[in-house]
């Protein structure tokens, strides 16, 4: 490190240390100074690249969405301050390959906005949801000379958000079914073809095909389908352990309980919780 970037660091250190700040500005530019001296004296994180960060990025945000789903403010103050901080080492790692800048990541995201929203900063008319969202997708696929509407679903989803995510899009243009009835009915058809199937190739598209259609349902309940089982997921662990407990009360191993006896024990836990 040459002696000027050193003082450089020394300073900033320093101004990390033992200056807070009092406006917004100042608290910004303390943690992108603290990344800066992090990226710096940190062996780990001056190892660290865009593709390295990326997992615990996703894990970061799954910790911001438990915040969320279990009404912790606490929690949730410090989960969005994790994941402010994977944005700046991301725009900083930018920043020094030359790539782009945080001013440049901001006007990007204010031009976007405001060129989507022109129902809002234009002349455009959206009385309700359903068309803001069309001109929205009308909009993205003008941008970046985008060949197909699904250009922009990311690939590194979870699937049933991916399969969410890719509904969404094609029913934004009117390709859609007419009613919820209308969805319920394919479903009990692939039901069918899925107790028809002989092989596993067949089991799997058509097991594959009914939960593209459960999630298709979805958006007509207006339910989200990974909030949904995310939910269900936990309910299911929270009752789980609650079982395991009066298990280990019981004094006897799992294996020494009847299916009938452990059905008894959940419904127990059911009515209780």
């Amino acid at each position: 490190m040459e002696p000027s970037q050193e003082r450089d660091i020394t300073h900033l250190r320093n101004e990390v240390l033992n200056e807070k700040g009092s406006t917004l500005q100042e608290k910004f530019d303390r943690v992108i100074n603290l990344v800066k001296v992090l990226r710096s004296e940190c062996p780990w994180d001056r190892k660290q690249t865009p593709e390295s960060l990326s997992h615990l990025l996703l894990e970061e945000s799954y910790e911001l969405i438990h915040a969320i789903d279990e009404n912790d403010d606490r929690e949730l103050q410090k989960e969005l301050g994790d994941l402010f901080l994977h944005v700046a080492f991301q725009v900083l790692m930018a920043e020094e390959s030359g790539k782009f800048t945080f001013s440049e990541v901001f006007d990007a995201l204010c031009d976007k906005l405001i060129n989507r929203h022109p129902h809002v900063f234009g002349e455009t008319v959206a009385d309700n949801e359903q068309e803001v969202l069309k001109n929205w997708e009308s909009l993205k696929l003008k941008e970046k000379g985008r060949r197909s509407l699904l250009d922009g679903v990311p690939k590194a989803m979870s699937e049933l958000l991916r399969a969410f995510r890719v509904q969404k899009k094609v029913a934004g243009v009117g390709f859609d079914w007419s009613s919820d009835e209308n969805v319920l009915d394919k479903l009990l058809e692939e039901i069918e073809e899925l107790r028809n199937a002989r092989s596993k190739e067949e089991k799997e598209e058509e097991f594959g095909d009914i939960l593209f259609t459960i999630v298709n349902y979805s958006r007509f309940i207006g339910v989200n389908p990974e909030d949904s089982l995310r939910k269900s997921t936990n309910k299911f662990m929270k009752r789980f352990i609650t079982l395991e407990g009066l298990v280990n009360q019981s004094g006897r191993s799992w294996q020494e309980h009847t299916s009938e006896e452990l059905d008894a024990l959940w419904e127990q836990v059911k009515r209780e919780q």
